[in-house]
């Protein structure tokens, strides 16, 4: 059984359930994504690294070689600038988070025993949604503010 899809206890169509379902299932695909992202551009990094000492010894062109490091500074400025290893480690904690939700609801222990389990539900989903949106909030904010250019048109 998905965790993300259960095919009992829960009513299809039941809004919490729905919400809960389609938020899990987004910050896991975004995870994965942000994961990918860093990754591959890590590994270019470290590809295209390695190739700039052999390029010098081998007596390269200037050029070739420097254009070679050029492409590591690149790559090491994107990761900084879309933050892919911390969105993949925070976007594949709140899914988890979200998903450990779920088995509790289902299971019907810690804060859903009593007979408002759903609501419980939908509040706590909530609330780490809006938690998560907050922290995004706040990082986007301090990377601004660390950027005098930002926000400004020029």
């Amino acid at each position: 059984m998905d965790i993300l899809r259960p095919e009992s206890g829960i009513a299809p169509a039941d809004p919490v359930e729905q919400r809960l379902d389609e938020q899990a299932l987004w910050y896991s695909r975004k995870s994965a994504q942000a994961r990918t992202m860093y990754k591959r551009v890590k590994l270019a990094q470290i590809v295209v690294g390695a190739l700039v000492p052999v390029l010098a010894a081998l007596s390269a062109p200037a050029y070739v070689t420097a254009v070679t490091a050029a492409l590591v500074v690149m790559a090491e400025g994107a990761q900084q600038l879309f933050q892919w290893q911390p969105t993949w480690i925070q976007y594949r904690f709140t899914a988890e988070l979200l998903k450990h939700e779920r088995y509790l609801y289902l299971a019907q222990v810690g804060p859903y025993t009593a007979q408002n389990r759903r609501e419980v539900l939908a509040q706590r989903v909530e609330t780490i949604t809006f938690n998560e949106n907050a922290a995004w909030a706040e990082r986007n904010r301090s990377e601004q503010l660390s950027d005098p250019s930002a926000g400004h048109n020029s």
